[in-house]
């Protein structure tokens, strides 16, 4: 792993629902990053959807973005989605074999039922709760972070995403960091994002 320097940041920000990916308002009415008091000329480590929660990294150091998301460098990132229903083996099986998406086919996963669900933040607004239908969450390990990904694998087996979350990046976790709020990586902290190197299913 190359040095990190001491001038160079790297931040984590739990996002919450409703929040862009990026400083500028879109003309929705999502809010932009420009509201969280980061410091100056910090920018995200790829995006996560404004429907989407979790862990989004922000940083200055140029050449972190390509480093982190190109799937050949091998940064697991992990997700929980709650979906509708509840997942067999089979369906759990389709995720981890990857699925064709149209224009590109997914990569080969990790996937599995989180047995017991997760205690997570409360999202605004709450997801929509059907009474005739249950829930369930899974866990997903990806190394690729195309469009609606997770949404769209969810919901070609039958399993529509009802809430998502990215948890961690490489080794680092989101853990007790709460909605809305940020805070600098340390060095062991940034070796856990940039110095896990896994094997790919």
């Amino acid at each position: 792993m190359d040095a990190l320097f001491d001038d160079e940041v790297l931040l984590a920000f739990n996002k919450p629902y409703g929040v862009l990916s990026q400083f500028t308002p879109d003309g929705s009415p999502n809010r932009p990053l420009a509201e969280f008091g980061f410091p100056p000329r910090v920018y995200s480590l790829g995006r996560l959807d404004a429907d989407s929660e979790g862990l989004l990294l922000l940083s200055d150091e140029a050449g972190l973005n390509q480093r982190l998301l190109n799937p050949t460098e091998g940064h697991p990132r992990t997700y929980w989605a709650q979906v509708e229903r509840i997942p067999t083996d089979e369906s759990l099986g389709k995720l981890r074999q990857g699925l064709e998406m149209g224009e590109y086919r997914a990569r080969k996963l990790r996937a599995w039922r989180l047995e017991p669900p997760p205690e997570v933040p409360a999202r605004v607004p709450p997801i929509r709760f059907r009474k005739t239908v249950p829930d369930c969450w899974i866990g997903l390990e990806l190394y690729e972070g195309k469009n609606r990904q997770v949404r769209r694998m969810t919901a070609a087996v039958g399993h529509p995403t009802l809430r998502l979350m990215r948890v961690s990046i490489g080794g680092f976790e989101l853990g007790d960091l709460e909605p809305g709020k940020w805070r600098e990586l340390n060095l062991a902290e940034r070796q856990l994002v940039l110095g896990v190197l896994r094997t790919a299913p």
